[in-house]
């Protein structure tokens, strides 16, 4: 399979939107805004250095940043790295779609 260079990059990204803590995590971030680790470990099921390797492994992956304000870092989403999973994914359907389209095709010129 050829490579694709708009898709560079995208298996580190999908592998760190591939879990459930870090999807809660985007999810907080999506729906609060920046937020520091107290914040974001509040009524979390695992604890405060768990969600800290979560988030670094985003960090790693584009999709959210932190800044220092004195002693906490703050946390927010990388918008822009949410938006190239989406055009991953939109490409990907696409390329099922027309697969699908030539399967019927083929199927329909056989009957």
């Amino acid at each position: 399979m050829p490579s694709r260079p708009e898709l560079t990059g995208s298996a580190h990204l999908f592998a760190a939107l591939g879990d459930e803590t870090r999807l809660r995590l985007i999810a907080r971030l999506c729906g609060h805004g920046p937020m520091s680790i107290a914040r974001l470990t509040e009524h979390a099921s695992v604890t405060r250095q768990a969600i800290r390797k979560h988030l670094r492994v985003m960090e790693e992956s584009g999709l959210v940043r932190s800044t220092r304000h004195g002693r906490e870092s703050i946390w927010q989403l990388e918008r822009r790295r949410l938006e190239d999973a989406q055009r991953h994914l939109e490409s990907i359907s696409k390329q099922w779609d027309d697969a699908l389209a030539r399967l019927r095709e083929f199927v329909g010129d056989e009957g």
